[in-house]
C-alpha cells in the first residue's frame, strides 16, 4: 500500500481483501497487459484500410440460437437509471432519487484519487448496511429511505487501461479495474446476493469480445474464490467504442451467463470514433460536439442495432445519458427539459428498456417517457426490432450529420476541456459545466477533436484553418476569460493554468495519446 493513510481504510484494505486482490492480479494482469498491443494492432488496421466491418470469424455466433441468462428480479425494471460518483451525498441522493437503478461510478465520473477510490468503497459498504445517515457542514441531514424505495446499485469499475498506483503486488501496479471490482465484490458480494440485489456491474471501455471474455474469466474465478454461486454476478456492458459496436452479439455471448444488457454510451462512443479514425480523412471528421445529436444517421444506426441485438438475445437495452442539469434560469431550464423529454421519448419509442440521467431532477422526466410506453410492464424486450438492418457503412457514415466544425465549436472544446480537467485534477470527476453534467468523456472528446481538426487541417466557418497556433491563441483567450470570471486570487490558486497546460500538451501532441487519464493520473494524489 502506498500513500498517506486514510480514515477507516483498514475496513477496506484488510489482509484478506488484499490477498484476494493479489490473487486476481497474478491470474489476470498478464492477460490484461496484452490488451494495449491488441488494441494498437486493430487501430493500425483501421488506419491502413480506413474502415471496419463485422467479424467474419464470429459469424457463427451471430447466426446461432442462444440467449443470455434469465434476468434477476432486481434488474427486470430499469426504466430510469441515475449515474454519479460515490461520495456520501451523491450516494444518498441517488439511492433516494426514485430511479430504479443507480450506476455507482468509480470510472469516468470519479477522479481516481486515493481518497476517492478508498472512500467510495467505504461509502458503498455503509450504504448496503444502512450506516449512511449523516449531516453535512451546513447542518443538512441526509438519510436513506426504506430499502424497498432505494435504487438497485450497479457498480462501474475503471476500464482495463488504468492502473492503481497506490496498490502494488511484487512491485507491479494492480489494474484499477481489478481493485474497484475486487474490493467491492469482496466486501459486499455475499450480502448483496443474500438480499437479491446483486452484485451487479457496468463494464466500461471494452473494445472487443475478447475483452468481455477476460471479464467473464475474472467473474468465474472471483465467484469461486468467494464461494458465490456461478452466475451470481451480472454485468451490463457499455457499448461506447466503435469497435465494440461491431461486436455486440459476440460480447453478450462471451458474458452470456453473467450478461444483463448493453448500454449506449454515447459520449465515449464519439470519442472512440475520433480516436480510431482520427487520420482517416475528411469524411471521418466530427463537427462540433453539440451538433452531433442522437438523431444523426450514424448514431441512429448504432442505437437501433443495440436494441435489436439485446432483445434478440434476451438482454436489456439501456439508452444514453441525459446530461442536462436543472438551471435557475427558467428559460434555460424549460429548453433543457424539453430536450431531455424528446430524447427519452425517442428512446422509449425505439424499444429501449430504460435510460440514464445525471441529476435527480431529471428522474421524473425520463420516467414519464418510459411509463407512457411500458405502462406496468418492466421492459419491452418482446419488441425484437426485426425491421432493423444495420450495415457497416451506416455505422461509419460519420459525414451524414450535415454539420461542420466552427470557431464556436473549437472555443467550446477548449472551454469545456479546461474547466473539466481543472476539477478532475482537484479530485472531482462529475462536474457541472455550462448547465451539463460532464465526466471524463467530455475532456476526451474535446482534446481529441482539437487533435483531429489540426491533423485534417479543418477550415472553420470563419475561413480560418485549424492549426496548433490557432488552438493556442483561442486557449490563451479562454484562460484570460476564466481569470476575469473567477478573479486573480482564485485563478492563481485554483489549478486553472495546470489544466490549461495539460489540455494543450495532449491536444497538440505529435503522437495521439490513447487516454488522457493515463498521463493525467500521475498528477493526482
Amino acid at each position: 500500500m502506498h500513500g498517506t493513510p486514510l480514515p477507516r481504510e483498514e475496513e477496506v484494505l484488510t489482509p484478506e481483501a488484499l490477498e484476494f486482490l493479489a490473487e486476481l492480479h497474478r491470474r489476470f494482469t498478464p492477460v490484461r497487459d496484452d490488451l494495449p498491443a491488441t488494441r494498437a494492432a486493430r487501430r493500425a488496421e483501421i488506419a491502413r484500410t480506413g474502415t471496419l466491418g463485422f467479424l467474419p470469424e464470429t459469424a457463427a455466433v451471430r447466426e446461432a440460437e442462444w440467449s443470455v441468462a434469465p434476468t434477476p428480479p432486481a434488474l427486470l425494471d430499469r426504466r430510469v437509471e441515475i449515474t454519479g460518483p460515490t461520495d456520501r451525498k451523491m450516494t444518498v441522493n441517488a439511492l433516494n432519487s426514485g430511479a430504479r437503478v443507480w450506476l455507482a461510478d468509480f470510472e469516468d465520473a470519479s477522479s481516481p484519487t486515493r481518497a476517492n477510490v478508498i472512500g467510495g468503497q467505504i461509502t458503498m459498504a455503509d450504504a448496503f448496511r444502512r450506516r449512511l445517515d449523516f449531516t453535512d457542514e451546513r447542518g443538512k441531514r441526509y438519510a436513506l429511505r426504506p430499502d424497498e424505495e432505494l435504487a438497485v446499485v450497479v457498480m462501474r469499475p475503471r476500464g482495463w487501461h488504468l492502473d492503481e498506483k497506490h496498490l502494488t503486488v511484487d512491485g507491479r501496479r494492480i489494474p484499477g479495474a481489478l481493485v474497484d471490482f475486487g474490493l467491492y465484490l469482496f466486501h459486499n458480494g455475499r450480502l448483496l446476493a443474500e438480499q437479491g440485489r446483486g452484485p451487479y456491474f457496468y463494464l466500461a471501455k471494452l473494445e472487443s469480445h475478447t475483452e468481455a471474455r477476460l471479464w467473464n474469466d475474472v467473474f468465474l474465478v472471483a465467484q469461486g474464490l468467494l464461494g458465490l454461486e456461478r452466475g451470481t454476478i451480472r454485468a451490463t456492458v457499455l457499448i461506447e467504442t466503435i469497435t465494440a459496436a461491431f461486436e455486440m452479439e459476440e460480447i453478450l455471448y462471451e458474458l452470456r451467463e453473467h450478461a444483463a444488457g448493453l448500454n449506449a454510451g454515447r459520449w465515449d462512443y464519439l470519442f472512440s470514433i475520433v480516436k480510431n479514425f482520427r487520420d482517416a480523412g475528411e469524411r471521418f471528421v466530427l463537427p462540433d460536439r453539440n451538433a452531433v445529436t442522437m438523431t444523426a444517421p450514424f448514431m441512429r444506426a448504432y442505437t437501433e442495432l443495440l436494441v435489436r441485438t439485446c432483445h434478440k438475445r434476451g438482454a436489456h437495452a439501456i439508452g444514453g445519458m441525459a446530461a442536462f442539469i436543472p438551471s435557475k434560469d427558467e428559460e434555460v431550464n424549460a429548453t433543457a427539459m424539453e430536450k431531455v423529454r424528446a430524447d427519452k421519448d425517442r428512446e422509449a419509442a425505439d424499444g429501449f428498456d430504460g435510460s440514464w440521467v445525471a441529476h435527480p431532477g431529471l428522474v421524473p422526466v425520463a420516467r414519464a417517457s418510459f411509463d407512457a410506453v411500458l405502462g406496468d410492464r418492466p421492459h419491452q424486450r418482446e419488441r425484437l426490432r426485426e425491421d432493423v438492418r444495420v450495415t457497416a457503412e451506416q455505422l461509419l457514415a460519420i459525414d451524414s450529420t450535415g454539420a461542420h466544425p466552427t470557431l464556436a465549436g473549437l472555443r467550446n472544446a477548449v472551454q469545456v476541456g479546461t474547466r473539466y480537467l481543472r476539477s478532475w485534477l482537484a479530485g472531482r470527476g462529475a462536474v457541472a459545466v455550462f448547465d451539463l453534467m460532464e465526466d471524463v468523456a467530455t475532456a476526451e472528446i474535446s482534446r481529441s477533436q482539437l487533435w483531429q481538426w489540426i491533423e485534417a487541417r479543418v477550415v472553420l466557418d470563419d475561413g480560418r484553418t485549424v492549426t496548433a497556433d490557432l488552438v493556442r491563441e483561442v486557449a490563451a483567450e479562454e484562460l484570460a476569460a476564466i481569470e476575469a470570471e473567477v478573479g486573480a486570487e482564485e485563478f492563481a490558486g485554483g489549478g486553472w493554468r495546470r489544466a490549461h497546460e495539460l489540455l494543450l500538451e495532449i491536444a497538440l501532441a505529435e503522437e495521439y495519446v490513447d487516454f488522457l487519464t493515463i498521463p493525467a493520473y500521475e498528477l493526482l494524489d
